[in-house]
């Protein structure tokens, strides 16, 4: 499976912006919770989406997303200051719309990184956008002088169809700062230790301004509290390993995957916070590491759902299954019912001046077939040998959560969106 980052490259690469044009489509004015923004050739936020704006799913009472974030809060609040307080702040319910600064800059984002891309992200306007990841708080929090907190919430990213991809998710994302008297405060006749070295040198091991005896005591304590809380969620004896990554905002990075139902899992990242992060927001002479955690993921493993839909289901005979208080309850999901698929294929020349996303065609087919579409698969791709024009067919698989689909049901919306991509994508239809 492709992660985040280079599915974002291979977007990238097809194309720069979104190919859906703008004219005609969106008013020059539209409302998101309560608040009214100025659209522009960057919109390309749609209803479907902004419906799940304000839905919170990961603080509804006995929703399995709730039952992991409860999990997490409680492990961190069980690392108490000398007044027996806990020394993690919780923050679950910050507005998901943030601006660029916030999202990429504050993060260090190259301006030329695919991830800043109208194919990955929801963009209210040009300033304005979903967060892509809750990591888009930090600096602020950081700025406000909080040292030691959690960041929950809903994060939005354009993405493939299927049983496990969805646009909107849910993340924890965690950061802790420290002092040099902090750091070393277990390191004998520390006197001499320092946490900067202005005349080093960046390595695999550390950044250039960090010394390397600073770095290993906060890598020592990431991994530490991480390893801890993989064992919370998959037990003590859970097999684990920590992977070398890069991240645009840590470095040193690592990823923790866990050994689950036979096979390695990607279970969080993690890294020492890249120091220009903290100079900007005010904290120069402080050190810092942070992780970032994805709750559907873990609830689909932990509760054996089979499909990142049933999140958003409102049907008693799934919610009914996890209420309960305890969110360390060991359940299994059982299907309500297995409602058969229905597959119809669509085949179309993609436009001459190749300017074509498939996640594009991806958002048409989710805000026509909203949560029915359960997945679609390119499963031919032909250039034409003379006129070198290039086909794509798709199948999309259609299925209802909570009752059967009629075929005059799913054939009404193919054909809707093969209207629909014809027109604003430009594509010439096949069958």
């Amino acid at each position: 499976m492709l992660s985040i980052i280079q599915r974002s490259k291979i977007n990238y690469l097809i194309a720069k912006y979104s190919t859906v044009p703008n004219a005609n489509k969106y008013p020059n004015e539209i409302e998101i919770l309560k608040q009214k923004y100025i659209t522009d050739e960057w919109t390309n936020i749609s209803p479907k989406i902004i419906e799940k704006l304000g839905k919170n799913l990961h603080t509804v009472k006995n929703h399995p997303l709730n039952h992991v974030r409860q999990r997490i809060t409680n492990y961190f609040h069980s690392f108490k200051n000398k007044c027996g307080n806990p020394i993690f702040s919780i923050f679950d319910n910050i507005n998901p719309i943030v601006n660029v600064k916030q999202n990429f800059d504050s993060l260090l984002t190259p301006k030329n990184h695919p991830s800043r891309s109208k194919n990955d992200c929801y963009y209210i306007n040009h300033e304005m956008l979903l967060r892509a990841h809750t990591t888009a708080h930090s600096a602020e929090l950081i700025s406000m002088g909080l040292d030691n907190f959690l960041v929950c919430g809903d994060v939005y990213r354009r993405d493939e169809i299927d049983a496990t991809h969805y646009p909107v998710f849910h993340q924890m994302d965690g950061v802790v700062v420290r002092t040099r008297e902090e750091v070393f405060k277990n390191v004998n006749d520390n006197e001499m230790l320092k946490l900067f070295d202005h005349m080093g040198k960046e390595s695999d091991e550390k950044q250039a301004i960090h010394t390397l005896e600073a770095v290993k005591i906060m890598e020592h304590e990431l991994k530490s509290y991480l390893v801890g809380l993989a064992q919370i969620l998959f037990g003590k004896d859970v097999k684990y390993r920590w992977v070398e990554e890069s991240f645009p905002f840590t470095h040193p990075s690592w990823e923790l995957e866990v050994f689950f139902n036979d096979k390695w899992m990607e279970l969080l990242g993690s890294g020492i916070l890249k120091q220009e992060i903290l100079n900007q927001c005010g904290v120069s002479d402080k050190i810092g590491w942070a992780f970032g955690i994805g709750l559907d993921r873990i609830a689909m493993c932990l509760y054996n759902i089979p499909d990142i839909r049933l999140f958003w289901s409102t049907d008693s005979g799934f919610l009914s299954q996890f209420e309960f208080s305890d969110p360390n309850t060991a359940v299994k999901y059982k299907p309500i019912s297995i409602y058969p698929q229905c597959a119809n294929d669509m085949s179309f020349w993609l436009p001459d001046n190749q300017n074509y996303s498939s996640n594009d065609f991806y958002d048409i087919v989710r805000e026509i077939g909203g949560d029915i579409i359960e997945q679609i698969t390119l499963i031919d791709e032909f250039v034409h040998p003379k006129t070198k024009r290039t086909s794509h067919c798709y199948r999309i698989i259609y299925r209802h959560m909570e009752r059967n689909l009629t075929q005059k049901e799913v054939t009404s919306i193919h054909n809707k969106i093969r209207e629909t991509i014809a027109s604003e994508l430009n594509v010439t239809l096949r069958s």
